[in-house]
């Protein structure tokens, strides 16, 4: 039987269910059957939306990389981040990909006027007393490894933390770190936007 759900994959947390040295994994925080796994990743230090089921029509679709599946992240950056620097995040930047030039694909970029409500990170982002922080959020068709926190870096504004906070219309929608929520076929499909293929008469 397929099994379906979106979490809250904490900070510090590998996105699998075997430990490596001795680091937190998913199998610390949800308890699911034995055979599912997560749809792509989140990073070490990354946290926020992460599927995990056992159907493999599933994972191929999502990660087909010819779907652009949009992604969106809450970012705080280190700085009060410029339209200008926004502008050129949207347009693409060169950033290294296994020690090669890849150009970003041209997304979606604001910022927010006041940082949005998302839960305390535990251990907390350092606080600098005499540098300010913001947040924009970004929307992404593709998924490089530590793109998002490369493009930052580019236009000069590292990123602090990183909350994946939907897929296509998949969102944490007040999920809590560590939480998780169940779905049916029918409903994380038509969340993810992808089509079933027909049943086989038999």
């Amino acid at each position: 039987m397929n099994f379906y759900c979106a979490v809250y994959k904490p900070f510090n947390v590998l996105s699998q269910f075997t430990s490596q040295d001795g680091k937190q994994t998913l199998k610390d925080f949800f308890d699911v059957p034995v055979d599912v796994y997560p749809v792509g990743r989140l990073d070490h230090d990354s946290e926020g939306l992460l599927i995990l089921t056992n159907d493999k029509k599933l994972n191929q679709a999502l990660l087909n990389p010819a779907h652009e599946h949009i992604r969106e992240y809450w970012v705080q950056v280190d700085g009060l981040i410029t339209i200008e620097a926004a502008e050129q995040l949207q347009q693409g930047v060169s950033i290294s990909i296994d020690g090669k030039k890849h150009l970003s694909k041209r997304c979606s970029v604001s910022i927010f006027h006041d940082a949005p409500q998302v839960p305390e990170r535990n251990p907390p982002v350092r606080f600098r007393k005499n540098i300010p922080t913001s947040w924009i959020k970004i929307r992404l068709t593709e998924g490089k490894n530590r793109q998002v926190r490369k493009m930052t870096a580019v236009v000069g504004f590292p990123t602090l933390r990183l909350i994946r906070q939907s897929i296509e219309d998949c969102k944490l929608d007040g999920l809590q770190p560590g939480e998780m929520r169940l779905f049916t076929e029918k409903e994380i499909y038509q969340l993810l936007l992808i089509k079933k293929n027909q049943p086989r008469k038999t």
